[in-house]
Order: structure tokens, then C-alpha cells, then sequence
């Protein structure tokens, strides 16, 4: 890139955006002219600000002001009229790239972007380059980019591959990462960090500035973002805060009556008619869900109760087609539509029109979550963000009264940046040989500038080198595997055109269940629901999907044909993920909630909302301290039960229940069926557990927690399945080309044969130690669950025997009872449970153990010899271990 001399802004630059500004009613902030300022001096850096308070004009215009300032002294160069910011001349060259988590945002970036470009009629180009983008579109950008170019990091990922990148990227002075927060930690976050460095390289003198709502490790975001000099130190940057505050007020629904036993969905769509009297006030409103599935269930539930609603009520989920998206999207800012039932596929975006209210329904499980669907209402610099919380069982209630505590005290999430994903780098070491090729020194100094990689070691840069060249020891005999070669020059390029097509069109880390798309018998596209519920259809089944009723015709090549009948009946399709934990800073505030309850003091309308559920726990067992770990021990006609109460969350409970099953099985032959919810788990077994016995012998203990956790879940089974995603983004496996996808059964056969040999003859392959890695951390949270049992280790257990269930063990009850075969519906079992539950029943007795005062005899070494054999626990609802 040609060294660009620094300049202040002109005057006449400032003049020409400060009479836009005026034009519309603004007045730039100080943290906007901060950002500017900074980037006139060359500067990069991190812009945190609330939703809605103008970092998007923060970073944007920063580039505009350079533009306009060389455009006025070119203009004095040339002895013209000092207004010759106001001329059109020849589109600049590519300068800016904007990059955004998701493709949806492509379009509103674009339009917010190009309307400051015009207002200051500035001669540049803006447009948008994604997996949504037009081919005449594309094919017009492959001989010329815009000046401004708004892209996700997979298109980036794209451009890069070209054998012409240096020079695409020749002019390139800035990048600007919208919605840092959401890519942070994970590897799509490492890949924007890799396209990054490459395009350090091309461009040394590169600019790049970062856009974060709501993060809690905000030093830490920025330096992840700016990567490491040569030396290994984080490059200079700034990290800008918003300086107007934004006011958030959270509300929830009460119900009139609340149930002593509450469970998980009790109160579903009780709450129906309050919400839609909110709704009805409301000139135009978000209903967010936590998932698709829950999204599709209320915009039935809407138009169900009113038909007349199905005119101005609409849906918008990532499942959904493009066009529908738009159209919703479209809507919602031009007041066709007033109320829109979503999932997280409008928690981010710009210049997007506010709304005057956001619903939540359900617990949003983290502080983070909560403030970024709250800046969708009063999405303005000065206005308040307000949003209701729809409950959907009791125990949520205290989770939205300490949200709230929480956004008080300023505690919110961080976001933990990924070490060395060796998968990601075999597939950007692919696209750094298509786009012009490297040699071994270079890419291994400019990998090391990323925060990701920063310390790859010699060794493993060699093993992926070899996985590219050859496929490793292992494939080394199969040619599709050899995608890389080197050539005399000793520089890593790929000549293979069918290795680049298919690179091409496996780029990114984006991995999921294979989708079938979902079309009417005349063509029209509707969405993409997943194989594994299309696979349980028959032709005349009838279903919900993007807010109408359906009827299965016909599956054909990878295409779900159907019609549309009348009626609102029928299953809501429903999509893999993970269910959402509460969050570390969430579960902390939860716990403060009860420790005040337990002292007597409930503040809130919420917390006087559970009053009696509160005070039937207190009756029956014990509310906990903070100090405090609380086990609830009862026998009914199902066996014997154990309820453990941490309230870390679920993903931390589901590894502790299957910790505790394992040691448990180390004193005594014992058979487990465990479920876990955010507040605690069950252990339930035909006969008595040896507690005493296992809390004396460490039940809790730190010691050896990464043997029994891997024992204890089969954890050879978990990395299998994490193997999949590994597999499919370092190119072991090909998803098929377009309209000829392999189907989800043909992609696990490949990547579990890959696996079992893998396994059987490179034990020590570095993909499997990362698929085991993952398993640990991302899906067993094992560094929290360390935490929390260091947390424990410093606290009392109380053990109490209770004669019937308590309010904090009947939601756990209740889930084991969804997981069985009956003829019995699940409501009349849960009323059956209920009616057990409240027949009167005695005080607990306690008993108090001192965890460190236990003697640690479970484990004394880790290859010490078992008397049981390890039980084969499986995390899920209703599983068992043995």
C-alpha cells in the first residue's frame, strides 16, 4: 500500500459533516471526534458504546473525513473553488472494508453507510458482498470493488483466495469489525484475526477499529483485535467509551397466581393476554425468543388469539428465506408490521429503525444478552432502552430481578478469545496458498501477530504444513488429501483447480445439522429446517413453519416440497443447539437474590411474586447461604433422590452431576439417572446412595478433576461428535456441491471413519487433541466447573432429608418425567406430581459437612486401581450412569 501522508481534517470537511449533522437534528459527541481525531493521527483502536448512541457514525465517518479532506486539498492543488468537496469525480479504489457477524446486517450497514457518502457527496462507492449477494453483482465486483466494502469474515475469507489479492487490497486503508463482542470467542473470531494479519501484510500501514455494544472484558477484546508486533507486544491502540449513557429499565410480567411447584414452560403461554395488551399499546414492538422453535410457538399463539393481528404481526428467524427476512425487516421500519416475534436474528444491527418496546420471553441467561435486545428499544443517542421480561416459569422471575442488579452494578460477560485452532489454520494456510501462495518463515511471523496464534510453536506450524501438503502420516497415500504443494521456490501454493474449487466452497466455521430446504410445490423458497425433523415426516404430516401451517408433499434432493393448508395445528419444527446456561455474572446475581430472600428481604415486584414458592423451600429444606451448598435428599415410588443446588448453571451442572455420579460409583455398585436444570441437578437411583460416605472421601474435590470428568461422560463419544466440526472446517471432509449436499449421515460416516483411524494409528494427532480440548471447555465448561469446585471447597454442605419434593427439586423431577415412555400426557403427570408435592409434609433434618475438613481418599493417583468399573454417563436429560 502507498505510504498515505496524515491530515488533520479540513476545514471544510468538518463544516460539510457538521451541517449534515445539523441537517438531521445532531450534534457530534466527544467520543465521536475522539474516534476521528485518532484516526487522522494514524491510530487503531476499539469503540465501546451502548446500542444506538452512534459508534456506527463513531467509526464510518472517520475514513469519510480523510476522503473529504484529500478531495478539498486535491481541489486546492488544482486552484478550484474551495466547494469542490461538493464535485463528483471518479469512484475511488477499495479503502474501507466493513466486516459484520452476520449476512442479514449486510444490507442495513450498507444503506446507513451510503447515505452519509451521498449526503456529503463524496465520490465513493458502497456495497455489500456476502452469501446473499447477486451473481451479476459479484461478477461486476471481480473486476472492480467498491471504495467501501461491508462483507462477513467467510467473503473476506473469499477475497483472499484470489490470486490477485495483493493488488485487490493495494489501496486499502482501513477495516472496521461491527459487533466485535459477538465474534470474540469464537473461530470465526480467530478467522477475522487471520484475514487480519494477511491483510497487515499486504497493507502495513492499516487501520482497523472495532464496534462493541456490551462486552466485560473490554482491554482484552482491543488487544485481541489489534494482534502482536513482531516482538509479541500488543500493537498501540485506543479504546474509545461511549460517553452517553444509556438508561436501562427492566420490567417483567407477573402472573396473577403463581404455583408452590413451579417446572420449566409451567407458565408457557399463560401470560398471552398481558402480552398482548403491552403489544396493542405499543406502536410497533420486538418479541424476542430464545430460540426458533419458541418463536414460531408465540407468533402462532398471537395470531391464534387474535386472526385480525396476522396484518401487522410478522416472524423473523435465521431459518427463514432471505426475501421473508427483507420483508420483515422492510416492514418493521416502514410500519407495515408493528410487531415482529424474533430470535437473536435482530438482537444486532444499524440504522434500524427503534421500536418503543422489547419483549423477552424466557430468561435471557446472561447480562450481555439482556442490554444488547434492551438497545432495540429507544435505539436513539438520549433514549432510554426499556424491555419487558416474559417469564415462562417462576424461578425466572429471580433471574430477571437479578439481571437487573447486575446492570446496576456493571456486570457483564466476558468474552474469552480461542488459543491456536489448528483446524482454522489448515483451512487459511489453503487460502493463503490460493491467494499468491507463502513460504514456511513468512506465514509463521504473520500468524504470530494474531492474538490466536500468537503462541504457535515451530512444531505444530510443521504438523499443519504436513496436513496440507499430504494429509499427515496417516493420509499420505490418499491424493485428495494433498492440497498444497511446494514449488522450487519453496513457496506453498495450490495448483489443483477442483482443491481450490472445493476450498472455495467449504470456507468458513460456520458448522450445523444438514438443512433441507423447504420449498412449495410451485418453487417458492419458505426457509431451511433441519434433516433430522424432515426425516421424521410423512407425506400428509403437517407442520409449523415461517408462521404458517403446512403440509409435508414430498422430499426430493435435499428439498422438503410442501403446500399450504389452512388450520394452526400441527408440530413446530425444532433446531440443534445448545440450550443457553445462565452465565457466571447472572448465576452470582441469583445467588444474591436468594441470600436476600433468606435474610428476609425481597425487593422487586418479582421477588414478592415468588414470596410463597421462596417460603415453601424455607419450610420444607433450607434456602442456601452464599457460603452454603445445599443437597436435598428424599425417596418416592421412582427411587431414591439426591438434588444438588450450586447454581452455576447448566452446563456446569451437567459435568458436576456426572463428576458426582462417577465418584459416587467408585464406593458402591450404583445405578444413576441424572438431569440438570441452571439451578441444580438430580442423581436418582433404585437404591440409597452413599453420601456421607462419598462427601468424607471427596466428593467435591479439585483433585484429579480432569480424569474423572473424562470418565466420567464418556468423553471418547463427545470428541467423536466435536470431531465432525473439526473434520468439516480443516477440509477432511467435503459437504458436496451446490444442489448435490451430502445428506447429515453421509458427513458422520466420513468424519467418525476419519476418526476411529486417526485413533487406531495417530493417537497423537493434534486434530483429535483439539476435538477433545473443545469437548472440555466449550461443552463442559471444565475451567468453570474448577471454579466452582474451588467455590465449594470453601463452603458448608448441608444435607437435608426432606419428606416430599421441594420448589427447587420439582422442576428437576419434572424433566426426568418428560424423558419417560407413557400414555400418560406430560400435564396430567405434572398435575398428578403437583398434587404429591403439596400434601403437607414436615421440616427437613440437616446435617452440616465441612468440606475442608473431609479426608480426600477418592482419588490418591489417577491410574489408581478401581473396585467398580467407571460408569458410562451421558449428559442429557434422563441418562444414565451406571
Amino acid at each position: 500500500m502507498p505510504r498515505t501522508r496524515r491530515l488533520p481534517a479540513s476545514a471544510d470537511a468538518v463544516h460539510a459533516l457538521e451541517a449534515w449533522f445539523a441537517s438531521r437534528g445532531w450534534e457530534p459527541f466527544a467520543f465521536q471526534r475522539e474516534v476521528w481525531a485518532a484516526y487522522a493521527r494514524g491510530e487503531s483502536g476499539l469503540i465501546h458504546a451502548a446500542t444506538g448512541t452512534g459508534k456506527t457514525y463513531a467509526a464510518w465517518l472517520a475514513p469519510v473525513l480523510e476522503g473529504l479532506t484529500e478531495l478539498t486539498d486535491a481541489a486546492r492543488g488544482r486552484g478550484t473553488v474551495r466547494r469542490t468537496v461538493r464535485r463528483r469525480a471518479e469512484a475511488a479504489p477499495l479503502r474501507v472494508l466493513w466486516l459484520t457477524p452476520l449476512k442479514a446486517l449486510a444490507a442495513d450497514t450498507e444503506l446507513a453507510l451510503q447515505d452519509a457518502v451521498e449526503a456529503l457527496r463524496l465520490p465513493w462507492t458502497v456495497e455489500s458482498r456476502t452469501g446473499d449477494t447477486s451473481q451479476a453483482r459479484r461478477a461486476r465486483q471481480r473486476s472492480q470493488l467498491p471504495t467501501a466494502l461491508v462483507t462477513t469474515p467467510e467473503s473476506l475469507s473469499l477475497l483472499l483466495c484470489r490470486a490477485d489479492a495483493a493488488s485487490l487490497f493495494r489501496d486499502l486503508r482501513c477495516v472496521i469489525v461491527d459487533e466485535w463482542h459477538e465474534l470474540l470467542s469464537t473461530k470465526r473470531g480467530a478467522q477475522v484475526e487471520l484475514c487480519l494479519a494477511r491483510l497487515r501484510a499486504l497493507c502495513p500501514a492499516l487501520r482497523t477499529w472495532g464496534l462493541s455494544a456490551t462486552l466485560g472484558n473490554l482491554e482484552q477484546a482491543a488487544a485481541t483485535l489489534m494482534g502482536v508486533d513482531a516482538q509479541g507486544v500488543t500493537r498501540p491502540h485506543r479504546l474509545v467509551r461511549g460517553l452517553v449513557p444509556k438508561t436501562v429499565e427492566v420490567e417483567a410480567l407477573v402472573p396473577d397466581t403463581m404455583e408452590r411447584f413451579p417446572w420449566a414452560g409451567h407458565l408457557n403461554t399463560r401470560l398471552l393476554p398481558e402480552v398482548m395488551r403491552r403489544l396493542s399499546q405499543a406502536g410497533s414492538a420486538i418479541m424476542f425468543t430464545n430460540t426458533r422453535s419458541q418463536c414460531e410457538l408465540w407468533f402462532q399463539s398471537l395470531i391464534a388469539a387474535d386472526p385480525d393481528w396476522f396484518a401487522f404481526t410478522a416472524i423473523h428467524h435465521g431459518s427463514l428465506s432471505r426475501r421473508q427476512r427483507e420483508d420483515v425487516e422492510d416492514g418493521l421500519k416502514t410500519g407495515r408490521y408493528r410487531v415482529v416475534v424474533a430470535t437473536s436474528s435482530l438482537d444486532l444491527g444499524v440504522d434500524f429503525s427503534p421500536v418503543d418496546l422489547v419483549l423477552q420471553v424466557g430468561s435471557p441467561k446472561g447480562v450481555a444478552r439482556l442490554l444488547q435486545r434492551a438497545g432495540r428499544s429507544g435505539h436513539a443517542p438520549g433514549r432510554p432502552s426499556r424491555i419487558v421480561c416474559v417469564p415462562t416459569h417462576a424461578f425466572e422471575l429471580v433471574e430477571v430481578a437479578a439481571a437487573r442488579d447486575a446492570i446496576a452494578a456493571g456486570a457483564i460477560e466476558a468474552r474469552e478469545p480461542l488459543d491456536r485452532p489448528l483446524d482454522l489454520l489448515a483451512q487459511h494456510l489453503v487460502t493463503l496458498a490460493l491467494g499468491g501462495g507463502f513460504t514456511r518463515e513468512a506465514v509463521l511471523a504473520e500468524v504470530r501477530t494474531t492474538h490466536a496464534y500468537r503462541l504457535l510453536t515451530e512444531a505444530e506450524l510443521d504438523w499443519v504444513l504436513a496436513f496440507v501438503t499430504h494429509g499427515g502420516d496417516t493420509l499420505r497415500a490418499y491424493p485428495e488429501y494433498a492440497k498444497v504443494v511446494v514449488d522450487e521456490q519453496g513457496v506453498h501454493v495450490v495448483t489443483d483447480r477442483r482443491v481450490a474449487l472445493r476450498h472455495r466452497l467449504n470456507i468458513g466455521t460456520i458448522v450445523s445439522d444438514a438443512s433441507i430446504a423447504v420449498r412449495t410445490l410451485r418453487g417458492r423458497s419458505l426457509g431451511t429446517v433441519e434433516e433430522s425433523f424432515v426425516a421424521r415426516l410423512s407425506p400428509g404430516d403437517r407442520f409449523m413453519f415461517a408462521g404458517q401451517a403446512l403440509e409435508f408433499v414430498r422430499l426430493r434432493d435435499l428439498t422438503a416440497f410442501v403446500k399450504k393448508v389452512k388450520g394452526a395445528s400441527g408440530a413446530i419444527p425444532r433446531w440443534a443447539g445448545a440450550r443457553m446456561p445462565l452465565s457466571t455474572e447472572l448465576a452470582a446475581a441469583v445467588r444474591a437474590k436468594l441470600e436476600e430472600a433468606r435474610t428476609g428481604t425481597l425487593t422487586g415486584p418479582e421477588m414478592h411474586a415468588v414470596r410463597e414458592v421462596l417460603a415453601t423451600q424455607a419450610e420444607r429444606s433450607v434456602i442456601p447461604r452464599p457460603d452454603e451448598l445445599l443437597v436435598e435428599r428424599t425417596e418416592t415410588r421412582d427411587g431414591h433422590h439426591l438434588f444438588v443446588y450450586p447454581f452455576e448453571g447448566r452446563l456446569v451442572h451437567e459435568g458436576l452431576a456426572a463428576l458426582c455420579a462417577y465418584r459416587i460409583a467408585q464406593l458402591a455398585p450404583i445405578t444413576f439417572t441424572f438431569t440438570c436444570n441452571d439451578y441444580g441437578f438430580e442423581l436418582l437411583s433404585p437404591e440409597r446412595a452413599p453420601l456421607e460416605e462419598a462427601l468424607e472421601a471427596g466428593l467435591f474435590s479439585t483433585q484429579h478433576l480432569l480424569h474423572d470428568v473424562t470418565n466420567s461422560l464418556n468423553a471418547a463419544e463427545l470428541a467423536r461428535r466435536q470431531f465432525r466440526e473439526i473434520a468439516r472446517v480443516a477440509g477432511l471432509v467435503f459437504a458436496g456441491y451446490p444442489g448435490q449436499a451430502k445428506s447429515l449421515r453421509q458427513v458422520q460416516a466420513s468424519t467418525g471413519l476419519l476418526f476411529d483411524v486417526f485413533m487406531q494409528y495417530d493417537p497423537d494427532n493434534l486434530l483429535l487433541a483439539q476435538a477433545r480440548r473443545e469437548v472440555l471447555e466449550r461443552q463442559l465448561e471444565v475451567s468453570r466447573l474448577g471454579r466452582v469446585l474451588a467455590r465449594i471447597a470453601t463452603s458448608d454442605v448441608r444435607v437435608v432429608d426432606v419428606e416430599r419434593p421441594t420448589p427447587f427439586g420439582f422442576p428437576l423431577m419434572v424433566d426426568i418425567a418428560r424423558a419417560k415412555l407413557s400414555t400418560e400426557s406430560l400435564a396430567a403427570r405434572v398435575k398428578r406430581m403437583t398434587v404429591a408435592a403439596e400434601r403437607p409434609a414436615r421440616s427437613g433434618s440437616a446435617s452440616v459437612f465441612r468440606i475442608g475438613d473431609t479426608v480426600e481418599r477418592l482419588m490418591t493417583r489417577p491410574d489408581a486401581p478401581r473396585a467398580v468399573a467407571a460408569p458410562d454417563a451421558r449428559r442429557g436429560r434422563g441418562r444414565r450412569a451406571r
